[in-house]
């Protein structure tokens, strides 16, 4: 018998010339539509139009040029260049957003609000994630939605509870919201991104190898020891950062390109730290973020201090704002399955019905455990559900459920997922000033927010020094705040601070971070 080994030709590649020209068209087309983004936020911001918000018109402009590529017959060409690329997400465009977060933030509303802060990021996305995955099991064990199994169902509400609050908290900026409300919004959004990877991979395993059952009691644990290392990690290389820049001698004139080429390093140490160790990189460079500016940024001559500070700012902005163009690019360009709306549907109702399960559960439990004059009010948990969008956290792993799951169900929850991001973003960011409003939060911050703007390089939120209570209320609200951190405040004045800078003098009580301060400038502060 005569046997015939036919090969299939190899694919024709084409050639260098009319690769490089097409690789030049993507990218060309990507600056154009970061430039339309900043031109068209900023004449949003300039007239404070906030129904439309930064966020939304990136996310905006990314589907309408992806949609007009998908209709044209550039699509196969263009897929290969402007694809989001998960790795791309995690390693690149996500670093750089996460390190400004913690290098602009006010150290002190952050670490005052973080066991709150801790109990909606770690409890309430375990709360928030179960509530949505039972739920749409349900839904689909009673017919109303499409069916699945129930650990795929966990997976997706692991994945659908990574809130990415960028367009509302861009609102509260603009607007001078109470720095305690920025502080838990800015915390959970950061802190439970590590919680819904965790839970979702947790999952993942347990879909994909059949495990047993105990995974699922274990899940808070792994995650502990997940944040605990990965906030040593973190801690660890801003610390040791300060040293070497306090020892080093790199301040003088010829060797400051060193200095700041060395700075711009430490944070990407940290996060690919973190994720070659098996942690969490997102909540490891935070905390690097937030170490440096406290002490490393001190230890570096003045020129580098304003090249830092403007350095990552400008490389944050250009990221966030490139994430949502890529992330509206791809909605457009992948291929959806829309058979299912009734989930999409139910999901959303699902979701809200999650979500607030997770605020007022955790609200209530912080409130037990504070004094009257530090619980969270009513009108701040309604704030804090309303500012649960989801984002390019929640996009990033649904498009990775696609490979973890079967083709109808991976397709199924990614559509939704897609659904769920663009409404979030552009109908409640766009009613996000609305919603302030109506629950009389606008202007709850201080009054100096200029001079808070201005000090934190673009940081912008008020300080606790708030001006909606009476002079004695406030005296007391200080003082209890003032007892919290004492021994934090002991330590860092008589050993960390004279330790790892090269300054002896305490840097005072604001709120803030400093204002680029230079060696031995001690007259700046009183």
């Amino acid at each position: 018998m005569l046997e015939l080994n036919v090969t299939a030709p190899p694919a024709v590649s084409p050639p260098p010339g009319k690769e490089q020209q097409a690789a030049g068209v993507g990218i060309l087309l990507q600056i154009s539509m970061l430039v339309l983004s900043f031109v068209v936020g900023h004449v949003l911001r300039r007239h404070k139009f906030y129904y439309v918000p930064e966020a939304s018109a990136s996310l905006i402009i990314g589907l309408l040029v992806g949609g007009l590529a998908n209709i044209s017959d550039t699509e196969t060409s263009i897929r290969r260049w402007f694809n989001f690329h998960e790795e791309f997400f995690f390693l690149f465009l996500l670093p750089p957003i996460i390190f400004q977060s913690g290098f602009s933030l006010a150290p002190k509303p952050f670490f005052s609000n973080f066991g709150a802060i801790a109990t909606f990021a770690i409890l309430g996305t375990f709360i928030a994630s179960v509530v949505t995955g039972v739920l749409v099991y349900l839904g689909g064990l009673t017919f109303l939605m499409y069916r699945l199994p129930l650990v795929e169902c966990l997976m997706f509400g692991a994945l659908i509870s990574a809130t990415d609050p960028v367009t509302v908290l861009s609102i509260f900026q603009e607007l001078g919201i109470d720095v305690n409300l920025y502080a838990l919004v800015f915390g959970e959004s950061v802190l439970n991104d590590a919680m819904a990877i965790s839970l979702y991979r947790t999952m993942s395993s347990v879909q994909s190898h059949a495990s047993s059952g105990q995974n699922f009691f274990l899940i808070v644990v792994r995650f502990l020891e997940t944040f605990v290392g990965s906030m040593s990690s973190g801690v660890g290389v801003g610390f040791i950062s300060a040293l070497l820049f306090k020892y080093a001698g790199l301040d003088i004139d010829n060797l400051q390109n060193l200095e700041c080429c060395l700075f711009v390093l430490f944070p990407y140490f940290s996060y690919m730290l973190a994720e070659g160790l098996g942690l969490s990189g997102i909540v490891s460079i935070l905390f690097t973020g937030i170490v440096m500016k406290h002490y490393t940024f001190s230890n570096l001559s003045e020129k580098s201090q304003h090249f830092a500070a403007a350095f990552f700012h400008l490389i944050s902005s250009l990221a966030e704002t490139f994430v949502f163009i890529y992330m509206g690019f791809d909605i457009a360009m992948e291929q959806h399955s829309w058979s299912h709306l009734g989930f999409i549907f139910f999901s959303i109702i699902f979701i809200g019905v999650a979500r607030a399960a997770h605020v007022y559960v955790c609200a209530n439990l912080v409130n037990m455990a504070r004094p009257t004059n530090r619980q969270i009010p009513l009108k701040h948990q309604k704030a804090l559900w309303y500012s649960g969008l989801r984002g390019a956290m929640a996009f990033a792993l649904a498009l990775q459920s696609v490979h973890d799951l079967p083709e109808a169900h991976g397709k199924t929850i990614f559509t939704a997922t897609t659904a769920i991001i663009v409404l979030t973003v552009i109908l409640v960011g766009g009613s996000t000033g609305t919603m302030l409003e109506a629950l009389d939060v606008v202007g709850d911050g201080q009054d100096g927010a200029l001079e808070t703007i201005e000090s934190n390089n673009g940081y912008i939120a008020p300080s606790y020094q708030e001006g909606t209570s009476s002079g004695s209320k406030l005296k007391m609200k200080l003082k209890e705040f003032h007892k919290s951190t004492t021994s934090f405040t002991a330590l860092d004045k008589n050993y960390l601070t004279p330790f790892f800078t090269s300054q002896n003098e305490e840097e005072g009580d604001s709120d803030e971070s400093m204002r680029s301060p230079s060696r031995g400038r001690s007259q700046d502060h009183p």
